[in-house]
């Protein structure tokens, strides 16, 4: 269960100084407010959740589904909806604010989608080594070999080759909040998070604080 949670947007990366006058590099998250759109029961679904709209959007860009949920439990339509676990005691409608889930000296964890990059050879996919430089061996980042030629006769599952790279769910743990803004609903974490500038981030109290 994830008592400690929050939708935001990256705004982009700065630096803080801390008491000791240490540069600390920081990435500013403007963070909600959410509103509760709707509330999961063991009842009535099996478990318990509650589930939460971030950044308003026009009501024609709304399915007729989701507009039906909206205007059940008077909540504007939502761009972004996100579900967490949790067994704090929320009401649909209900706004929270980051400043009721965060204060400074909180572990998070922050999970979003990376940087696309496009298609990449195995040398900066994976980091693999690449052949000889020079006496024209022409096999300077291609990928080396492929397995056993007569058997097993195919390419082994799990073989790393050429593809897309970034565009992925990434978590990052146990970042450190330097600061909270309620007032202008904004969150600093200190080091970096997936995603580029505008990217959704999904927050939540860290699962390795303190081990």
């Amino acid at each position: 269960m994830k008592d400690k949670f929050m939708l935001g947007k990256k705004v982009g990366m700065s630096q803080f100084f801390d008491a000791t006058g240490l540069a600390v590099p920081v990435t500013v998250i403007e963070c909600g407010p959410v509103v509760v759109v709707q509330k999961k029961t063991v009842e009535t679904d099996g478990y318990t959740a509650v589930k939460v709209g971030y950044g308003d959007v026009a009501e024609r860009k709304v399915n007729r589904p989701d507009k039906g949920q909206y205007k059940k439990f008077g909540v504007a339509p939502k761009k972004y909806l996100g579900e967490f676990r949790t067994d704090k005691v929320l009401e649909p409608g209900q706004e929270i604010r980051v400043s009721e889930m965060f204060a400074v000296g909180d572990a998070v964890d922050v999970s979003g989608t990376s940087k696309g990059k496009g298609f990449a050879g195995t040398v900066k996919r994976y980091g693999q080594s690449g052949g000889p430089d020079t006496h024209g061996s022409m096999y300077h980042r291609r990928v080396g070999s492929m397995g056993a030629n007569t058997d097993p006769a195919r390419v082994l599952p799990g073989k790393r080759l050429p593809g897309h790279m970034g565009s992925e769910s990434v978590t990052v743990q146990n970042l450190d909040v330097v600061m909270v803004d309620g007032e202008r609903n904004i969150l600093v974490l200190k080091g970096a998070v997936p995603g580029p500038k505008g990217g959704l981030l999904e927050i939540t109290g860290s699962v390795k604080s303190g081990k």
